[in-house]
């Protein structure tokens, strides 16, 4: 496993990491795996040498970080893991309990701790999007948790670039935490973090840690045959409403080439696409079984060419103002 550094700072992560949503109540999502199934797949993973997970309050309602902190810790030293978390979705009726005031994200990390079963928190993460913040409020927090030392790092996740920039300006302008990921959604079929947000990470040295680098599963096999239908995909209705545009499938008709090229599979050409791109640091894919684990570890080795490249970028369609995506 090769680790890279994580940004600026001097911490080193794996050159992917392990995203955990699968994790949790088949409940939440008929797809997600209850505590038993997931264990083979997060050993797999530290075997591997992966040394970051992240996971999500938000997920299956707590249950994700609790099967994380149930299994983690007998996979590995706590000292070895590199763990993520977000806040900032609905965990509750009342009002306060979401989004990003001082008060949801105390009591927001108090939870995920105990879920979690540990101290401390390495990467702590805004979650989904809320217009309202104060971002000076939320920034301040975030500082002070730090501080405290029930966590490490801060980053955000799906935020607009021009309240990035803002959160990054006001904890420099103040001697706060800085923030130290940016999570946005990356992958052939969705480039649109391209136009702000990643050249902006780059220029300040943000560590770039993408989810959804296989479209959802949409780029690992082709949708359209029946036979290729996964419960995931019978049941996610964002990849149905952002994943299924003829320019999509364009691209995995391309991606599906290069990979026949390569003798690979789809979604590893999908991951080595992702990870050749300036600036990223460590794409964030799931499993729902060991086997997606090895193939993504494998994509490592994978080189894709100029030319794969310039044909894979070639298919992409941009994404109208106003999308409703990440």
């Amino acid at each position: 496993m090769e680790y890279v550094r994580f940004g600026r700072s001097s911490l080193r992560v794996s050159r992917i990491g392990l995203g955990a949503m699968g994790f949790g109540d088949p409940a939440w999502r008929k797809w997600v795996l209850a505590e038993n199934d997931a264990w083979d797949i997060v050993r797999t993973a530290v075997d591997a040498g992966i040394n970051f997970v992240d996971t999500c309050d938000f997920y299956s309602a707590g249950a994700s970080e609790t099967i994380i902190g149930n299994t983690l810790w007998d996979c590995a030293p706590r000292d070895q893991m590199v763990l993520a978390t977000k806040l900032g979705n609905p965990m509750g009726t009342h009002p306060n309990a979401r989004g990003y005031s001082r008060k949801h994200i105390f009591s927001a990390v108090e939870a995920s701790l105990r879920r979690l079963k540990t101290d401390y928190i390495d990467l702590l993460q805004t979650h989904i999007w809320q217009p309202e913040t104060d971002l000076e409020e939320l920034v301040i927090a975030f500082d002070e948790l730090v501080r405290s030392g029930k966590v490490r790092y801060v980053g955000a996740t799906t935020m607009p670039a021009w309240a990035f920039v803002q959160c990054v300006n006001i904890a420099q302008r103040s001697g706060r935490s800085a923030f130290a990921s940016m999570q946005c959604e990356y992958n052939v079929c969705h480039r649109e973090a391209e136009r702000e947000l990643m050249p902006f990470c780059r220029e300040y040295e943000i560590a770039l840690i993408p989810f959804s680098p296989l479209a959802r599963g949409f780029l690992s096999a082709d949708r359209r045959d029946p036979s290729m239908s996964t419960v995931r995909h019978q049941t996610d209705d964002y990849t149905h409403k952002h994943y299924h545009r003829p320019a999509d499938y364009a691209v995995f008709e391309c991606v599906a080439r290069i990979a026949a090229k390569h003798d690979c599979e789809p979604s590893q050409v999908a991951l080595a696409w992702a990870l050749r791109q300036p600036g990223i640091t460590s794409p964030i894919f799931g499993a729902t079984q060991t086997a997606h684990v090895k193939s993504a570890v494998d994509a490592l080795k994978l080189r894709l060419d100029d030319d794969d490249d310039t044909a894979l970028r070639a298919t992409y369609e941009t994404r109208p103002l106003g999308a409703k995506s990440h």
